[in-house]
């Protein structure tokens, strides 16, 4: 895969952590990011998950949710011990993690960000997460996400 990393695919190798990439041909006329990877790939929508940049209490955050459901931002705050969440302007979410919007993986970001990963991960032995760019998914154990982001899980999906 010359020429195909990214800082999360160098994370994931530098850690040796147990992962799969999945590749397809992006189609920036689709609407979702997270329900072209689960057409393309052929996987079940509930087990592709998003990675969505959120602004708690002037602080960024993330949160990582399924794609077939939305951010619960009350929900996100609390879960990272804070009161107000709104979704982060896309230029700062992108300054701050490095990522382009549509292709924000949760690992391998520029600035370590509290990350919170949706308690419905759990449901499932690998979930799929962008791997750091548009049509390159990542494939790994929720464990493992938690474990190489410090991720704490809980119910933010609505």
């Amino acid at each position: 895969m010359a020429g195909r990393g990214t800082p999360a695919t160098a994370l994931l190798d530098k850690q040796k952590v147990a992962h799969e990439l999945h590749s397809y041909e992006h189609d920036p006329r689709h609407e979702s990011y997270g329900l072209e990877a689960a057409e393309a790939l052929g996987i079940s929508p509930g087990r592709v998950f998003k990675t969505l940049v959120a602004e708690v209490d002037g602080k960024l955050a993330v949160g990582v949710v399924p794609v077939t459901g939305q951010l619960d931002l009350k929900a996100l705050a609390a879960a990272v011990g804070g009161k107000k969440a709104r979704m982060a302007d896309i230029t700062a979410a992108e300054r701050a993690t490095g990522y382009v919007a549509g292709g924000i993986s949760p690992l391998g970001q520029k600035k370590r960000l509290p990350l919170v990963l949706d308690v419905s991960a759990e449901a499932f032995d690998t979930i799929f997460c962008s791997a750091g760019r548009r049509g390159l998914e990542v494939e790994i154990a929720p464990a493992e996400l938690v474990k190489l982001t410090g991720a704490v899980v809980a119910a933010i999906s609505a």
